[in-house]
């Protein structure tokens, strides 16, 4: 194991320097994986209590869990950005870098004299990522909000509605990892491609809330199509029809059935043992679901395994996370087989969306203390 400030030169982004001043998820989690793929990144905190996740718990060795998981292999430089002489400290670290990473509202870094324009003015090739919830420009930019702000009014949140016709909360963060951190990564290396070819650096403005549209885009298609949104729990990927369902079993577990295509679909209701007349979903799809539910209701969850193991029903039991994470599959490919250490504790650290040749090949690494690299301030 090694500490960031002694990381070997491996990796395609080894070469570049990464300040980041953004706290809790989108922009730490899109700086861990450019740490992981061997950038230096060095984590700008705040005076005293640093990072807002330090704070959260679980906690292992007196460090937040969530914290050590999205800052592992990065630096970390304690300072208060508004002391007088601050920025004279940061100035050789904003001179030399690549790429800056910031999470404040809009005019936030402005107003402490590192918006882009400042920067820009010390280091012309810079590649300067803003992340915010709605957007650096707009009526909403200066609203605060959290991920389930954000879904709820692009009309995300709206598409997923429990028995009762009320949304369901989502447990996935769906805007902080999918509207924040993966653009902002994605961005921060074409423009890093950009400036190979032209030279010449940009501010990248990444919103959260608009960057969530792509994901409904069958829904969005529906709207501009016909003329009308989707009905909520009444589309094909949101309850709408009898191929993709969840179904409860006997043992009070639950079956995730996606038979979508014909083929998948005539094995499943083979399986099932749906009968003939009720095969054909189009003419009463209300009453081929129900029975599907009578039917699966049957069984235990165990016996619906077996009976779906091998015979191609895009059907799957619903899985405690626990049990999940246990699966073979992920065994196989060595998805949690990498640590974060802290102290004399260790436990996987967050699985890579990068292709193990890409990636930080270190079978350990830990996050840092809070300015714990601070001699690499000026002085």
């Amino acid at each position: 194991m090694y500490a960031a400030s002694e990381r070997p030169v491996v990796g395609p982004l080894s070469d570049l320097l990464v300040l980041d001043f953004s706290t809790l998820l989108p922009g730490p989690m899109a700086t861990l994986v450019m740490a992981d793929a061997g950038a230096d990144v060095v984590k700008i905190e705040r005076a005293g209590t640093g990072d807002d996740m330090r704070g959260y718990e679980p906690a292992i060795e007196g460090a937040s869990v969530n914290f050590t998981m999205l800052n592992r292999g990065k630096s970390s430089i304690e300072i208060d950005l508004k002391a007088p002489g601050s920025l004279a400290r940061l100035r050789p670290l904003l001179e030399k870098a690549d790429v800056l990473v910031e999470q404040f509202r809009p005019g936030v870094m402005d107003r402490l004299g590192l918006g882009y324009e400042d920067v820009k003015s010390l280091n012309p090739d810079i590649i300067y990522c803003s992340i915010s919830g709605w957007g650096q420009t707009g009526p909403k930019a200066h609203l605060p909000g959290h991920d389930i702000n954000y879904m709820a009014e692009t009309g995300v949140l709206g598409l997923s509605v429990g028995a009762d016709g009320a949304p369901v909360l989502p447990p996935v963060l769906a805007a902080d990892i999918a509207g924040g951190a993966y653009p902002a990564m994605i961005n921060i290396l074409l423009a890093l491609r950009r400036r190979d070819q032209s030279g010449k650096g940009c501010w990248i403005d990444i919103s959260m809330g608009e960057n969530l549209f792509p994901f409904v885009y069958w829904a969005l298609g529906n709207l501009n199509a016909v003329g009308r949104g989707p009905i909520p729990g009444g589309e094909t990927v949101t309850g709408g029809t009898p191929r993709y369902q969840i179904y409860r079993t006997r043992d009070n577990k639950f079956i995730a059935a996606a038979p979508l295509e014909d083929k998948f679909w005539k094995n499943f209701t083979t399986v099932v043992g749906l009968p003939a007349a009720l095969c054909d979903d189009t003419k009463d799809p209300i009453r081929t679901q129900a029975a599907i539910a009578e039917i699966v209701a049957s069984r235990d969850a165990a016996e619906w395994a077996s009976a779906f193991a091998g015979k191609d029903v895009c059907c799957s039991c619903v899985m405690e996370l626990s049990d999940a994470v246990q699966d073979p599959h992920w065994a196989a490919r060595k998805t949690f087989s990498r640590l974060v250490t802290r102290g004399n504790m260790t436990l996987p650290a967050l699985p890579s969306i990068l292709a193990p040749e890409l990636r930080d090949p270190a079978a350990a690494t830990s996050a840092p203390h809070l300015g714990e690299h601070d001699a690499r301030l000026a002085d």
